[in-house]
């Protein structure tokens, strides 16, 4: 046993063993997902995010040395992020098609997302810090993060919350929309994408091609979108 922990010791001063564990618990995730045959209930990155947590508090790890290995995976999220053109440009064709529905579901899913997570947030009562910590939360994490200290909200906490819409959206997007009779993935895709950033547009892809690349596209215009909104009440307010 003692062998054990010198070896450990010795592993967890290395940054590559966290990048490592991270790596395989996804897959790891992955493979779990497809052998239930795909289930959303399953959702990779909820199952790999729990199996890191454990494992950071069975070892008493503290998240900057977690992080000194992590961020080589936070860093590829802005590569990541740029290839979601590829799949955009193959659709390109039914994108044009889409304008004018994309542009109005873009401004009611905003305005909703937005809009019911505050005036759900007010009227229980809560502290208007959190208030400006839940309003961004359908948009990515670095911009939800930045929006909430704009806001006066806590970045910490607005990151989490991004988090949990994510994993929600991606988790309940393909039963919702099968009982909703919606069959069209663009629609479907353009939906997650609103509501559930990166992590729904992840599962999008899962479903499909076209889902996944309308998911890309709802998910940076409704990053602009709420960002624009955000800005519009600073200046009345204080301009």
């Amino acid at each position: 046993m003692n062998g054990i922990g010198e070896l450990w010791v010795y592993l967890s001063t290395s940054p590559l063993l966290w990048f490592t564990v991270t790596i395989l618990a996804y897959l790891a995730a992955l493979r779990l997902a497809s052998g239930l045959g795909g289930t959303p209930i399953a959702n990779s990155v909820l199952v790999a995010g729990a199996v890191i947590v454990a494992l950071l508090l069975a070892t008493d790890t503290p998240y900057p040395r977690y992080f000194e290995g992590a961020q080589f995976v936070h860093f590829l999220l802005g590569p990541a992020t740029v290839a979601l053109a590829v799949p955009l440009y193959k659709n390109i064709g039914e994108v044009r098609r889409s304008l004018l529905p994309m542009f109005g579901a873009l401004l009611v899913g905003s305005a909703t997302a937005m809009g019911s997570a505050v005036a759900i947030a007010v009227l229980l009562g809560a502290p208007a810090e959190i208030v400006a910590s839940i309003a961004p939360k359908s948009s990515s994490a670095p911009i939800a993060m930045e929006l909430a200290r704009s806001l006066g909200g806590i970045p910490s906490l607005a990151a989490m919350l991004v988090i949990l819409t994510g994993i929600t959206g991606a988790i309940v997007v393909t039963p919702l929309m099968n009982v909703l009779r919606v069959r069209n993935f663009a629609a479907r895709g353009f939906a997650v994408g609103v509501t559930s950033h990166g992590i729904g547009t992840a599962r999008a892809f899962q479903v499909s091609d076209v889902a996944g690349a309308f998911a890309g596209i709802a998910m940076a215009l409704n990053g602009a979108l709420t960002s624009l909104i955000v800005l519009i009440w600073l200046l009345l307010r204080y301009g």
